[in-house]
């Protein structure tokens, strides 16, 4: 879509909380006389559907206000991250606790992984270093050990593999997965996320109607961890819901 307009539909709308689809049609049409109705109601379409306006009930619209996501980085993962940091300067990693998630679902979630992804080279040395942290630390734990151990505590911290080219960031200085690979990983990682299988749709659409995502960046990773197909489903089922 031509930049143009979109700056145009967002200088128009900002001024405004809700536009109705009329009115918004009405001032379109006066800027750009020579585009037929049925030309502008698909633009409003395609609005909808690259996030900048959102449906605020029928036939009435607003700008999407979207934010940077920034997890809650408590004192427990801060801890964690420099004792890795300090003690393999040189290693690929990055943390993340399961609460972080409470924002996104409808149920809270009272039980807390804090997890660790370290490049393959490390992931051993790394496991030993946390075991002097705690005693509840696990190393890759496969569907069995998530059964008969991890669902019996409460608070338990476990270091898996990072994918290689996985989207991180730093936040604070501070190694943390990007919101689009938690939510592929939440697709992907059945286990570690069996807390939100059942509102993985509630999840993406409060995602989606709050922060600023990188689709490109979160299809590429989907792609590479095999689940392109099943990403790109629930992007468009939340595309038509709106």
């Amino acid at each position: 879509m031509d930049s143009n307009f979109k700056n145009f539909i967002s200088n128009t709308m900002e001024s405004n909380k809700v536009t109705d689809k009329k009115t918004l049609m009405t001032t379109i049409k006066l800027e750009y006389p020579e585009i037929p109705d049925a030309t502008i109601n698909w633009r409003i379409h395609q609005l909808k559907e690259l996030g900048i306006i959102q449906s605020m009930g029928y036939g009435k619209y607003t700008l999407t206000e979207f934010k940077n996501y920034t997890p809650d980085l408590s004192n427990s993962i801060k801890n964690i991250h420099n004792k890795i940091l300090k003690e393999f300067p040189y290693t690929t990693f990055c943390v993340w606790e399961s609460k972080w998630f409470n924002q996104f679902m409808l149920h809270q979630l009272f039980k807390n992984y804090k997890v660790v992804e370290v490049d393959k080279d490390s992931i051993e040395a790394v496991f030993n270093t946390l075991t002097g942290l705690s005693k509840k630390v696990f190393l890759n734990p496969t569907s069995e050990i998530y059964l008969r151990y991890i669902g019996n505590f409460n608070e338990v911290i476990i270091v898996k593999k990072l994918i290689t080219e996985s989207p991180i960031v730093k936040i604070d200085k501070i190694w943390v997965p990007s919101l689009e690979k938690l939510l592929v990983d939440c697709l992907v990682d059945k286990q570690l996320f069996a807390a939100q299988q059942n509102e993985l749709d509630f999840i993406f659409k409060s995602v989606f109607s709050k922060y600023t995502l990188n689709i490109s960046k979160m299809t590429r990773y989907a792609r590479r961890r095999g689940y392109e197909s099943e990403l790109e489903n629930i992007i468009n089922y939340l595309l038509a819901k709106k």
